[in-house]
């Protein structure tokens, strides 16, 4: 009676088998690569992505083998456009979310059917991430391309594709293209029509409710060695798919998820779209809970920034710490100082996220000198992508949102570290879910529920999501971090006519 989560994020895949109660049986993951063919574009070879996610739902099996799994459901990285050929095979890489290409097409969108109107109508603030801009650039500059397509897909039905032969998407993920009515729960037909995009070639929507939408395909079932059939089941965005992984199945509960980027989930019983958020670039879109909305704040860079430290400036530790099984990010940070560093990072290497979406905006270290050690940039880097936190953090509070406690989850929930700095500089308490992956944890429920493991989300919550540890704020701390803040939110105003000019 085990239950896969299968989490394709943007810059790597994991599956993971739970049983019943929310155990690990089995888990496997790979890493892939992001292409950076001309400046502001990211790009993906979603083929590979298809393969190495393969690779990881066979290792996590074979680790399960004892306990043959029921269902299954996925949880993906939001925006990905793959145009598809009638195989479902990619004609081209993915455009990620992250891609900031989309400058013209906006403005377009803009002055043709107006940012507030869509914003009410869609809950996407006019930015370079949503799928609707990417489809026009795709019109506009690979007419080729977009003529041949016969779908245009994100990863959730991309890849549903692959693994049943039929894409169908989930409410969740659709309702984070911009091309997604929050009132009607249906496509815009209006939006796709003045923009000249064929309803039918984006793919169906699945039930709003969840539930099974397919089967595993027979060969790829034997390829896996299962002797049942295994489920589908429509999952979602991976971070809604997260937040529910995380116990944040109830208005009013919120998430904080570092992975390559890093996020903030409030849930809501309903979309809060008044012009605040709007102008604070606050994304509002379904959850995988049915019946409940989130509000969204994003920061792109996250953890990729300290994977870019690592990869580029760090890869004598990095093999070292390979040498000997220890995590490179533990040896690169290993003398780090106690309390506030002297330097000020401003984490913007692909542009800011929210409240801002400034794609002319770069990454930058302040106050270097020739005492300054590689431990101490690196915890200045968490210093500083804390710091976006916060400011996003302080947005949602003027908003009227009141957050009283934040789950942690991802690779960052796993820094003790990390985790601590964001109690003191944001001054909330936080809570680690035993579980960290909390992404294909609540893909698995969402499998769960479909396969009638559980009678619904909040019962399978209830069964398999175990919050740990309490991280409060440290007062002596809090006042250090606070006097470092308000010197910090100086520094991207300071820096907007300099990096505008690069």
């Amino acid at each position: 009676m085990s239950l896969i989560g299968l989490d394709v994020g943007t810059t790597g895949c994991k599956a993971i088998v739970f049983d019943h109660q929310g155990q690990i049986l089995g888990r496997a993951s790979r890493e892939y690569a992001i292409d950076v063919p001309h400046p502001q574009w990211a790009e993906q070879d979603a083929e590979r992505v298809w393969l190495l996610a393969w690779e990881t739902l066979g290792e996590a099996v074979t680790q399960a083998r004892h306990d043959p799994p029921l269902a299954m459901a996925l949880s993906v990285q939001g925006e990905a456009v793959i145009p598809v050929d009638g195989q479902g095979r990619a004609l081209r890489p993915a455009i990620l979310g992250m891609d900031t290409r989309t400058g013209t097409e906006n403005r377009w969108l803009a002055d043709r059917l107006g940012a507030a109107a869509l914003f009410l109508r869609t809950g996407m603030p006019m930015h370079t991430v949503n799928t609707l801009p990417k489809l026009l650039w795709l019109q506009h500059n690979e007419p080729q391309v977009y003529r041949a397509a016969h779908q245009f897909l994100l990863y959730e039905d991309f890849l549903l594709r692959r693994l049943g032969g039929r894409a169908q998407i989930s409410h969740c993920l659709a309702s984070r293209t911009q091309m997604y009515d929050l009132s009607t729960a249906d496509w815009c037909d209006d939006i796709l029509e003045a923009c000249g995009i064929e309803r039918e070639r984006l793919a169906p929507l699945a039930p709003i409710a969840g539930g099974v939408v397919g089967m595993l395909r027979p060969d790829l079932a034997r390829e896996l060695g299962l002797a049942r059939p295994l489920a589908l089941v429509s999952g979602g965005h991976d971070q809604a798919c997260a937040a529910a992984g995380s116990g944040v199945v109830r208005a009013g509960r919120a998430m904080v998820s570092t992975g390559t980027a890093e996020v903030i989930e409030v849930a809501m019983h309903a979309p809060a779209l008044d012009e605040a958020l709007r102008q604070g670039n606050v994304s509002v879109y379904r959850h995988v809970v049915p019946g409940l909305y989130l509000a969204m704040t994003l920061n792109h860079s996250g953890g990729l920034s300290l994977r870019w430290f690592r990869d580029t400036l760090c890869r004598w530790e990095r093999e070292q710490a390979t040498a000997v099984a220890q995590d490179p990010y533990d040896r690169i940070l290993s003398g780090a100082p106690q309390g506030p560093t002297g330097l000020l990072v401003l984490p913007h290497l692909a542009g800011s996220g929210t409240p801002w979406f400034d794609t002319t905006s770069r990454g930058a270290i302040l106050g270097l000198t020739f005492a300054t050690t590689q431990a101490e940039i690196a915890k200045a880097i968490l210093e500083g992508l804390t710091f976006e936190l916060r400011v996003n953090l302080d947005l949602l509070r003027q908003a009227g949102i009141e957050i009283a406690e934040l789950h942690a989850v991802g690779g960052g929930a796993r820094s003790s570290l990390w985790v601590r700095l964001k109690a003191d500089i944001c001054q909330v308490p936080l809570r680690l879910p035993d579980v960290t992956e909390a992404a294909c944890l609540g893909a698995a429920l969402l499998a769960g529920v479909a396969a009638d493991v559980y009678p619904d989300l909040h019962v399978a919550v209830a069964r398999a999501v175990r919050l740990g540890q309490r991280i409060e704020p440290h007062p002596e701390a809090v006042s250090a971090y606070d006097a470092r803040y308000r010197i910090y939110r100086q520094v991207y105003p300071a820096l907007i006519p300099i990096h505008r000019q690069l």
